[in-house]
């Protein structure tokens, strides 16, 4: 059974960091792209990174790019998203999901091409 579980959320103040992490039982890992997406309330899921099978390519969405950096550990089956500069609109549940098809730039934002979500962890930034 697929799992991705999601961790390192939390109370931070703003211009604090975070990191957080996915661990994904994925098999093999390295066959999947893998992005953030975060969901605040009231609002739809909207994408933040996404990140190719090998790591080599990534995509950041304008209004995280330079603050938020995806990454990804294939030995670890971890995909990572580390948090800097963070500011209250940054406040929603933060979701890890998983796609069997290739990364590109074009389909990278797309919830549907997912196949697999977390439970999400929740970032809360105050102001």
């Amino acid at each position: 059974q697929v799992q991705l579980v999601e961790s390192g959320g939390g109370l931070v103040q703003a211009g604090g960091s975070l990191s957080l992490s996915c661990a994904a039982s994925i098999h093999p890992f390295s066959r999947f792209s893998m992005a953030w997406f975060r969901q605040a309330p009231g609002k739809e899921r909207e994408f933040v990174a996404a990140i190719s099978r090998s790591g080599e390519n990534t995509l950041h969405e304008d209004s995280v790019k330079g603050r938020f950096t995806i990454s990804r550990d294939n030995a670890r089956n971890t995909v990572f998203l580390q948090m800097n500069d963070l500011k209250s609109e940054d406040t929603a549940v933060y979701y890890c999901a998983a796609a069997a098809l290739s990364f590109t730039t074009d389909t990278a934002r797309g919830l549907r091409e997912y196949d697999y979500w977390g439970q999400g962890t929740q970032v809360t930034v105050s102001s």
